[in-house]
Order: structure tokens, then sequence, then C-alpha cells
């Protein structure tokens, strides 16, 4: 099989691993808290050809691309007033700590409520902790935002549903601020104008299938018929 199908089928699965991360933002361009995701792209190792005749170097032949890592940006985004009591977001570096089922998760997202027994949750009911990681009472419609816990973390990661995984190591320097919501991390601009360079890299990725595919078709129909 000819290696540049190789080269080219592995620059078109990059670029549907990256069209997913691009779509998952615009996606989420007005979820409060929501944090992007980039993703690093690199080449497989080359392969240095020489002629065997004389043993003079010919030049590299690259391998094909690959998805060399997918990282989450977690810089704090701007944060705008909501009007709403339940509404808290956090000014600076921490995260806010939930308890799930499985086990305590951070977010950025403040967009919480109060659930049926009086204590403050997430939009998916997980209870929000404290500083003491005990659940947050609300009282009387509404929280004090120093009862709120703002937590460090190391390795954070993401868990779906605008959560996050890591460990979390003391309270982190952030302050939380009521009646107010961070924005999302996700500029649809910039996805776009990215999604539109991304379609265009995966559609030559295509052509070059088409065309090795006709050359293919030629050289098996034009020499097997002499």
């Amino acid at each position: 099989m000819d290696r540049g199908l190789y080269i080219a089928a592995s620059g078109m699965v990059a670029e549907m691993a990256r069209q997913d991360t691009l779509a998952n933002d615009l996606a989420n361009a007005s979820t409060p808290g929501y944090k992007s995701d980039r993703v690093a792209q690199a080449s497989f190792g080359e392969l240095l050809l020489a002629d065997r005749s004389s043993g003079a170097a010919v030049g590299p032949l690259g391998l094909g691309a690959e998805i060399r890592r997918q990282v989450t940006d977690l810089s704090p985004a701007a944060v705008r007033d909501s009007g709403e009591p339940l509404d808290f977001a956090i000014e600076g570096e921490g995260f806010f700590a939930v308890s799930t089922p499985q086990g305590v998760r951070l977010t950025r997202n403040g967009q919480f409520s109060a659930s049926a027994r009086g204590t403050l949750v997430t939009a998916e009911g997980h209870e929000v902790l404290g500083p003491d990681r005990r659940p947050v009472a609300v009282r009387d419609g509404a929280v004090d935002g120093t009862r709120i816990g703002v937590f460090a973390a190391s390795d954070a990661r993401k868990a779906g549903d605008n959560l996050l995984a890591g460990t979390t190591s003391g309270a982190a320097t952030g302050r939380v601020r009521a009646g107010a919501l961070e924005a999302s991390g996700a500029d649809p601009v910039r996805a776009m104008v990215e999604m539109i360079a991304s379609l265009r890299a995966f559609e030559s990725g295509q052509r070059v299938i088409t065309t090795i595919d006709g050359t293919l078709g030629k050289a098996v129909n034009q020499v097997g018929a002499l």
C-alpha cells in the first residue's frame, strides 16, 4: 500500500480529534466556568532516505501526524454580575468542590441552587462543599460566600459535566463573589476560525487519498493490461 495513504489518513484522524474539541468549545461558549481544550499535534519520527547504490542522502520522509497531547486551559475568565443570590464566581485561582458519587470533583461553574434538603447544589444535584468539606446550607434563600470552600488543586483534568478530577491541596487564593458568574473560557470566534482551518486541512487529506487511489487504479489497470 502506498505510504502516502497512511500519511494522509493520520493527518485526517488528527484533524478529527481537533474538530471534536473545537465543537465542544462552541457548544459550551455560554456555559459558566467552562474551560476550553487545546490539541497539540506533532509529526511521527522521520525516515532518512538514502540512495542504495551510492549511499548519498536523499532527504527525510515524514510518517504522518499524531495527537501529542490535549491540554485544558484552566486560566480564570472574566466575571460578570448575574443578580442571582445563589450564583457565585471565584475571582482568582481555585475551584469549588462538590460531592459526587465518584468522589469529590472540582468546578468553576458557580451557577448553584437550593436542594430539597436545604443545601447548595449544582445543576446536576451535587452538593457544594464548604472549607470544612461539609455541604453548605442555604438559609432564607441565600448563602454567605465565605461559607463556600475554594480549593487549590494539582493535576486537574476534565471528568465530564463541567467537572474536573484532581487532588485538592488546601485553600486557594481566590475569593468568592456572590451574585456573579465566571464567563466561559471558550472563544467562539477563535474556535470558528480554527474549525474552518481544520476542515480545510481535512479536505486536503481527502484530496491526497483520492489522487493516490486514482493513480494506483490506473497503475493496476494499465500495467495489468500489458
